[in-house]
């Protein structure tokens, strides 16, 4: 109850507060119209000098990071086309790479052909002029050795005979050893 009373007491003293209020409370018109006017100065003060440069300030603001965020797409795009255009160059370098290397063995097989062959033909080459040169040779010796036992027969004839042989007797007997001689040989 006893809160009662002081709700009661608090209420009381609220109304007599009032009742004296209104009678200090009076509107003044001018000093509403110069106070709206100090506002209204004030307002445009802080317009002017605060409102307006900061509102310039963030609109510049707002513009850089725009542009920013515009050459961030553009540079990720650009590095995006950058990276698939070192893929394909790449690509291109691997395929004339490959393409060179493939021409290179081919010039360096044929080359090595080449050289087989000619090596092969001067080796055919080389073995014919010796063989000519053997056969050559061995005709030579084959006539030096005939000459020699031709001489011999004829010193060894005369001796036996007892006299010196003539031209054509000598022809004639040599040109019957050397018959004899030749098919002897090749029966051996």
């Amino acid at each position: 109850m006893e809160l009662l009373a002081v709700a009661t007491g608090v209420g009381r003293e609220v109304v007599r507060l009032t009742a004296e209020d209104s009678a200090l409370f009076q509107i003044n018109l001018f000093q509403v119209i110069i106070a709206a006017a100090n506002f209204v100065v004030f307002l445009v003060l802080i317009w002017t000098f605060a409102f307006k440069p900061v509102s310039k300030m963030l609109a510049d603001r707002k513009e850089r990071i725009e542009q920013g965020l515009k050459d961030a797409e553009q540079s990720r795009r650009d590095r995006e086309n950058a990276e698939t255009e070192r893929v394909n160059t790449l690509t291109e370098a691997r395929r004339e790479a490959n393409d060179i290397l493939a021409r290179a063995q081919k010039v360096a097989q044929e080359t090595r052909d080449a050289d087989i062959a000619a090596t092969r033909d001067e080796l055919e080459r080389m073995r014919v002029r010796a063989a000519a040169e053997i056969e050559a040779e061995k005709a030579r010796a084959i006539a030096d050795v005939r000459s020699e036992v031709a001489d011999l027969a004829l010193l060894a004839a005369g001796r036996v005979v007892g006299e010196t042989m003539s031209d054509e007797r000598q022809r004639r007997l040599v040109e019957e050893f050397l018959a004899g001689s030749a098919t002897l040989g090749s029966t051996d």
